[in-house]
């Protein structure tokens, strides 16, 4: 679980253009979205559901099931995880 955790890390960096950043900059439980952790926004998020479809052939049809994945790394790792079909 911990290489998925950094693997989500990586591409999210790559996806989002966080220059500057490496993965052991980003804790695994802070937030994505706010003031805290991150601090994405809206257009981000269409990017974090492309990676995971690209990435892991996961779709997201519900717009409050991304609200619960994309909360922080480690919860889309778990996520991947359990429906990954890439």
């Amino acid at each position: 679980m911990e290489q998925l955790v950094n693997e989500i890390k990586v591409k999210l960096i790559d996806a989002l253009n966080l220059d500057g950043m490496t993965p052991e900059d980003i804790d695994d439980n802070a937030p994505l979205f706010g003031d805290e952790g991150l601090g994405l926004d809206s257009i981000d998020v269409l990017e974090l559901i492309v990676l995971l479809e690209r990435n892991y052939g996961i779709r997201l049809a519900n717009p409050q099931e991304g609200k619960k994945v994309f909360q922080s790394v480690a919860v889309m790792a778990d996520y991947v995880n359990a429906n990954r079909t890439k």
